[in-house]
């Protein structure tokens, strides 16, 4: 008798999962409490594979073998909460792919600069020759590489919420960026349990294997000792006092990563801004420690090119950089986002706030804001929190007025940066359709 798969989310990570549960020789059903995309439906049904939307069948549910969940439904969901009291078996779709490859895996989590570094590391493999594939929270889905591809490594963006479903994978190398709160209402509102669920990813990695972490940390530098006992450490710093770990000295990089140094001008790497030199820290790190010699470490750094809406760069008109940076929905992206620049900013903000303490970033916003445009349907907090802080403060609704007026603003030499500080519902469907908006009201300009 067949083992029995419930995928429980038929987004892109479910659909991955149930292919390759089903080349696997599982009974695989799909259960969407929401409504399934009809390319998805197509391609389910392609497959033979049963599924189900806008409901979960418990009974059927609670029978199976094996649940695999989507990162997206909550530990306290009634169904989950059957399903643990049941004693299932509920796994991440990073663990199920993880049970059917032997290739080597880096994986990488932080609460921000997780996709910047995953692809980055995937970029130096890659530029070194490496057989490599990228997944997890970016890209096709783990587990249909797995079951499409044949790759010796992979690297892997872990959420904190695929980490929690994630018990046994067996990584080479773990990547831990930076811990600060966010996701709290999943952790209820305990930010213990959301630091915890961070650290997790040593907890991964293999006994001898690597980790590599930002030492200056707080969280991360009051907790490290408690999982990498087994673990060979490999920290970065911004510091220059430890010149036996990686660190930046003279505006230039130096990885120390296997008792040898290469070092690397800033300048000379294709993103800018200090949090993406920490990037390229645990990125070359990680690189290095993979098996990429000094010349390609170096030469893929250069070459380099992020996703977009991360600071991407979408023109020069009249000597002023326009800059999208429509993922920055935090103000801990916004404030490395403004931190990037020298030059004077006119910074487009706005959106749905997330409970945001304006405070924080107010001292840089004095020091690099020449003009904020506020770009959302409420923008009464962001007026009140900048009005007496930046010399020029205006509101729209209206993103093509904001561009406009963001040109009008700006002077020879000045960047016009979209970084919201905010999530995008109100007027957009995602950060990705705010980021592409913008880019087209850019260069009509």
């Amino acid at each position: 008798m067949k083992t029995t798969l419930i995928i429980l989310g038929a987004g892109e990570s479910g659909v991955g999962a149930a292919l390759l549960g089903q080349a696997k020789g599982y009974d695989v059903f799909v259960s969407d409490f929401g409504l399934i995309k009809a390319p998805i439906k197509a391609e389910l049904n392609a497959a033979g594979i049963d599924f189900e939307e806008g409901q979960h069948a418990e009974e059927r549910i609670l029978a199976a073998d094996l649940i695999v969940k989507s990162p997206g439904i909550p530990e306290k969901a009634p169904l989950i909460k059957k399903l643990k009291a049941a004693e299932k078996e509920v796994i991440s779709e990073i663990e199920f792919a993880g049970r059917f490859t032997n290739a080597k895996l880096i994986g990488i989590t932080g609460t921000n600069g997780k996709t910047t570094t995953t692809l980055l590391t995937y970029h130096l493999l890659k530029e070194a020759g490496f057989n490599v594939g990228v997944g997890g929270n970016v890209g096709k889905s783990f587990a249909r590489q797995v079951l499409e591809e044949n790759r010796d490594w992979y690297v892997l963006e872990l959420s904190s919420f695929q980490l929690d479903d994630t018990h046994e994978l067996n990584l080479e190398i773990g990547v831990l960026l930076n811990i600060t709160p966010d996701h709290l209402d999943r952790y209820d509102y305990d930010f213990q349990k959301y630091i915890a669920s961070k650290m997790r990813i040593f907890h991964l990695v293999h006994l001898g294997g690597c980790a590599v972490y930002w030492q200056d940390d707080t969280q991360i530098g009051e907790n490290i000792q408690n999982v990498t006992r087994d673990l060979n450490v490999y920290p970065f710093s911004l510091s220059a006092d430890g010149t036996e770990i990686t660190h930046i000295q003279n505006d230039r990089l130096f990885y120390v990563p296997n008792d040898f140094e290469v070092s690397a001008p800033r300048a000379d790497i294709s993103i800018k801004g200090l949090h993406n030199a920490l990037n390229a820290m645990a990125a070359g790190n990680a690189a290095l420690l993979a098996g990429v010699s000094e010349a390609d470490l170096l030469k893929g750094l250069k070459t380099f090119k992020n996703a977009e809406h991360r600071l991407e760069p979408v023109r020069v008109l009249n000597d002023v950089e326009y800059i999208n940076d429509s993922k920055a929905t935090n103000l801990d992206s916004v404030k490395y986002a403004l931190d990037a620049f020298s030059a004077p900013l006119v910074w487009i903000a706005g959106g749905v706030d997330k409970g945001n303490d304006y405070s924080i970033i107010e001292a840089l916003v004095q020091e690099k804001v020449k003009a904020l445009i506020c770009l959302g349907t409420d923008n009464s907090k962001l007026i009140a929190s900048f009005e007496s802080v930046v010399p020029k403060v205006k509101s729209t609704d209206d993103l093509i007025e904001a561009v406009r007026w963001a040109k009008e603003m700006a002077a020879p030499g000045d960047v016009v940066l979209l970084s919201p500080a905010c999530a995008s519902f109100d007027l957009f469907k995602n950060y990705e359709d705010r980021g592409e908006k913008f880019k087209s009201a850019v260069l009509a300009l």
